[in-house]
């Protein structure tokens, strides 16, 4: 599996964060409707950590739109994970970073990953001046998003079972996963839509930017 290349990423990372508050994104669909599940998700039955709409769970779900609009899991499912975020309305922010630093087609191109992805708010804690420390330093910057994305593919019972998993960034140290289910949180961060199934990556949406380093000895 090939690792990320994150090089070359500049200030307009910082822009791009900063301005898409309102939603920049022209894929990215505004609507949003209750009614999706938020129950415990269910374990893939072949482990090889795809999942399917019905184990999707957590609070933010109900927040995606429904039926094939953009954003909805019947739309994100048959797409590559970057593609797929793109319509996801929970991460607009996230989305412009990956744009900005012209990582789309390398997620895209990944065999099978898992992607924990920050949503909005979890930028928005940051502040403006670390968005724009962050852009204007890439080596910083860099670690950060490898640290959000592991090299295999897990549902939420594998990550249980797993108790820890290493990200891209190996140098970062380990994603502690504890809980289960509702309950169950990577380094702390909460996680508000998990399971989320796409082409070639599951995907979790947390309410923390993870940081690297939290868990070395």
């Amino acid at each position: 599996m090939k690792t990320l290349r994150l090089a070359g990423i500049g200030a307009a990372a910082a822009l791009a964060l900063t301005a898409c508050g309102s939603s920049t994104d022209d894929n990215a669909s505004g609507s949003s409707s209750p009614a999706m599940p938020s129950s415990a998700p269910m374990s893939s039955s072949s482990g090889s950590g795809v999942t399917t709409n019905d184990q999707v769970f957590g609070p933010a779900c109900s927040q995606l739109p429904q039926g094939s609009a953009p954003g909805s899991l019947d739309s994100m499912g048959p797409q590559p994970v970057a593609s797929a975020a793109s319509t996801n309305p929970l991460l607009t922010k996230l989305v412009a970073a990956v744009k900005a630093t012209n990582l789309v087609d390398t997620l895209n191109s990944q065999q099978a990953i898992t992607v924990f992805a920050p949503a909005d708010p979890a930028f928005d804690a940051l502040g403006d001046a670390k968005f724009k420390e962050l852009a204007a330093n890439p080596n910083q910057l860099a670690p950060i998003l490898q640290y959000h994305v592991v090299g295999k593919r897990y549902d939420a019972k594998g990550l249980e079972q797993a108790g820890a998993v290493t990200s891209l960034n190996t140098a970062g140290g380990p994603l502690k996963i504890e809980g289960s289910g509702e309950n169950m949180t990577v380094n702390g961060a909460k996680i508000l839509c998990g399971n989320i199934p796409t082409k070639n990556a599951t995907v979790f949406v947390i309410d923390k930017v993870l940081t690297p380093g939290a868990n070395k000895n």
